[in-house]
């Protein structure tokens, strides 16, 4: 199945004269400088210095959001760079490194009696408050140094926990298949949750705000999209932009509330049809189904009743209200179908430099970048496709059975 993106016009959300900046509020650690593991998928040069530096010199990214900074190893680091100066925190909440603000992160596993698992991402304000939670966790989880472990309390018990502490309680990718509250916990996130205490939702690879505008109960509840980044190259693949005085905590909280003039503007992020579990597949032989096929059968072609539940249909079996066009709350931002420059047909290494070394950083190519300039530090074909991915045109073949969408070529 093709689908064309179509991207909103970047107006009508600007918000007075405060600076805006772009936030990304979900990278993992894969292991510490001197080794240790973190995020055991993830990538072994996916430490806290290198994400920071990734952002701030690569990617152009403002505001990250480190979620593994529970971990005793890597706080160990924090404290390191603090000490040797290389790094500050800033008043108001974050870690200051060149030209970006590091927010300390926690995604912690939850599974309430009677319900699946579900990632929560609980980011607090400063190292000590972290250090204090930390201690509390590992009270109530196996092994608190690892990245997303189950930790032997119910959601609503972490909720108060965070909140009690000046945190920020996000529920992670909230659809996928694994480890989300509704794509594997419950049908409706108050059976976990206090809906009034979650600062954002978010989205995650496979879903848009029109596809989450299908459930009412987050009518009242922020929308965000992070990259759930592994490696880092994928720093940045999905990202928002906010209005804010300064790139703090405090200022993070503000706008994610909609207070004094901050707030959300846009989220950027893949056509749902990249993402990987957007279709339902085949567990066994990962063949990617028809969006109707019924519950049950089994796969056409190796036999199997096992199914992995793909986002769009997931959504369609506890959605509230399809027979309309889903409404969206009025100050819901716009979303961009954003095409990393990874999903480029025809940009490699070499190109990707050469972009680089002329525009700074990836922000600076996929917003700011001139047409002209682009042909003639890549090619007409392959800056040809950027700026199709601006205008919202690229075609895409969707992904499913746990491998990404890709952009079709013969799109051009």
């Amino acid at each position: 199945m093709r689908q064309t993106t179509t991207l909103h016009v970047e107006t009508g959300h600007e918000r007075s004269h405060l600076p805006t900046y772009y936030v990304d509020l979900h990278i993992h650690i894969g292991r510490t400088e001197k080794g240790s593991p973190v995020k055991i998928s993830g990538s072994k040069d996916l430490t806290f210095y290198n994400i920071a530096r990734e952002a701030s010199e690569r990617k152009g990214i403002d505001i990250v959001g480190i979620i593994d900074c529970h971990s005793p190893v890597v706080q160990d680091e924090i404290m390191d760079y603090l000490h040797r100066g290389e790094m500050e925190e800033f008043e108001g909440g974050g870690i200051r490194y060149r030209n970006t603000t590091v927010l300390l992160g926690s995604e912690i596993e939850v599974k309430d009696p009677g319900c699946g698992a579900a990632h929560l991402l609980a980011y607090l304000p400063t190292l000590g408050e972290m250090q204090h939670f930390t201690r509390w966790m590992s009270r109530a989880m196996k092994n608190v140094e690892l990245s997303s472990q189950r930790l032997y309390v119910t959601a609503r018990e972490l909720q108060r926990e965070v909140i009690d502490r000046g945190g920020l309680l996000i529920p992670a990718h909230i659809f996928t298949p694994y480890k989300s509250v509704y794509g594997s916990a419950a049908p409706r996130m108050e059976q976990l949750l206090d809906l009034q205490h979650i600062a954002a939702v978010e989205l995650g690879l496979s879903a848009d705000t029109e596809m989450a505008g299908c459930l009412s109960e987050l009518d009242g509840i922020p929308f965000v999209t992070n990259s759930d980044a592994h490696s880092l190259p994928k720093i940045g693949r999905e990202y928002n932009r906010l209005t804010m005085r300064q790139p703090t905590f405090t200022e993070l909280a503000h706008a994610l509330a909609g207070r004094d003039g901050r707030g959300i503007d846009a989220n950027y992020g893949l056509n749902p049809h990249l993402g990987k579990y957007h279709r339902t597949y085949c567990a066994s032989c990962e063949t990617v189904l028809g969006a109707g096929h019924p519950q049950g059968e089994r796969c056409p072609l190796c036999g199997h009743a096992k199914f992995v539940r793909g986002v769009m249909d997931r959504i369609v079996d506890i959605a509230d209200r399809l027979e309309a066009p889903p409404v969206l709350a009025v100050n819901r931002p716009p979303y961009h179908y954003q095409v990393p420059l990874e999903f480029i047909p025809g940009l490699g290494p070499k190109k990707l430099a050469a972009l680089l070394d002329r525009f700074g950083t990836e922000m600076h190519v996929l917003h700011k970048a001139e047409p002209a300039e682009l042909v003639t530090t890549i090619g007409e074909e392959t800056a040809g496709y950027i700026m199709q991915a601006r205008r919202g045109e690229l075609a895409i073949d969707a992904g499913g059975g746990g491998r990404y969408g890709k952009v079709a070529t013969s799109s051009r």
